[in-house]
């Protein structure tokens, strides 16, 4: 499946299990906003990564960011302790990183989901898609996932599961996903 797929199913899968959580999520990222962003950071992004923001930048609206912390996203999505990353908060971490000052972060890896601290998280290396985990202290590591579309349909299957009420520590009440 390529990435559109892949997350157009994470979205139908949302939208059927938890309806009011589909419902928070903001529309698209104009390539205007990726252009400055790519000019910003002084990398491109890849063409996975260029293919979902426009699909769904998952940037919080201003008003519901909280200078307190290193990221903002919306809670509760893709689980109980990270976030999806929009343009703007990838762009904040990517230039913030608290890996960056050290060997163990390239200028190739962009964050697009992470923790509010961003002491963990996942990345996509713009030279060849694969997807990456990094947790501080801890080693990073590279082709966690082979794509952002594989990583997608893992996050569909983890949704199928919670829709059928096999995922023990998640489970849905009122449109929301609520984990224990």
């Amino acid at each position: 499946m390529s990435v559109a797929e892949s997350w157009s199913r994470v979205m139908s899968l949302l939208r059927e299990h938890a309806s009011a959580d589909h419902a928070d999520l903001p529309g698209p990222a104009t390539e205007q906003m990726l252009a400055a962003a790519e000019e910003r950071m002084g990398v491109s992004l890849h063409g996975d990564l260029r293919t979902w923001l426009v699909q769904n930048n998952l940037d919080l609206p201003e008003e519901d960011l909280d200078d307190d912390v290193m990221c903002c996203g919306f809670d509760g999505f893709p689980d109980e302790g990270s976030f999806f990353l929009g343009i703007r908060a990838m762009e904040r971490l990517y230039a913030n990183h608290p890996l960056s000052s050290g060997s163990e972060w390239r200028e190739e890896w962009i964050p697009f989901l992470s923790d509010q601290d961003a002491w963990m998280g996942l990345f996509i290396d713009v030279t060849d898609g694969r997807i990456g985990r990094w947790f501080v202290s801890k080693p990073t590591t590279t082709g966690e996932y082979a794509s952002l579309a594989h990583y997608f349909d893992f996050v569909a299957e983890m949704l199928t599961r919670i829709g059928a009420g096999d995922y023990p520590i998640c489970s849905v009440a009122e449109g929301r996903l609520v984990w224990s």
